[in-house]
């Protein structure tokens, strides 16, 4: 009996620095390249199959990008910053010092999230920004099996509109 092993498709993909090379606050540059799996994500292995289009998992990357500019991933270590410094008596600063370029990420992110529509943004998020496989995502929400990918193409589209993916 032949195995064959998954299919692998590289691409290269741009590491971008903010305010690099003298640029106004908030700007990128691009510092150098990596080549990577594309199918390691399971939009990428939806991607490499066929089941979504270049322009869904193009709109898929720049939601999950803006969610991790924003940095609303749950945290899996110790946060080992300073303690914040009360302002008067009654504890300390009253919530997280985000910087603009995450304060932008998180607003593309909701209204990209909220653009999807209700009942779509679950599996959408699952999906692309939890990172968890189809079936999983299908169990967690209770749906039938195959029925998550017709509803995430519907989701992708959605957001594909609003970062005007073309």
């Amino acid at each position: 009996m032949e195995r064959t092993t998954p299919a692998r498709l590289l691409a290269e993909q741009p590491i971008e620095q903010a305010g690099a090379g003298g640029g106004r606050a908030g700007q990128y540059r691009t510092v150098r390249s990596v080549s990577i799996n594309v199918t390691e994500s399971p939009l990428g292995w939806l991607f490499a199959r066929g089941f979504v289009s270049k322009r869904q998992y193009d709109a898929g990357e720049r939601l999950r990008a803006d969610w991790e500019r924003a940095q609303l991933a749950p945290r899996v270590t110790m946060k080992w910053d300073a303690a914040p410094v009360a302002r008067g008596r009654g504890g300390s600063a009253a919530g997280p010092d985000l910087n603009g370029t995450q304060l932008d990420a998180k607003r593309r992110f909701d209204h990209a999230i909220a653009s999807a529509g209700p009942g779509l943004a679950d599996i959408l998020w699952r999906i692309v920004c939890a990172g968890e496989g189809m079936r999983d995502a299908e169990t967690a929400l209770g749906w039938p099996a195959r029925a998550g990918k017709l509803v995430l193409t519907f989701a992708l589209d959605r957001v594909a509109d609003y970062y005007r993916v073309r």
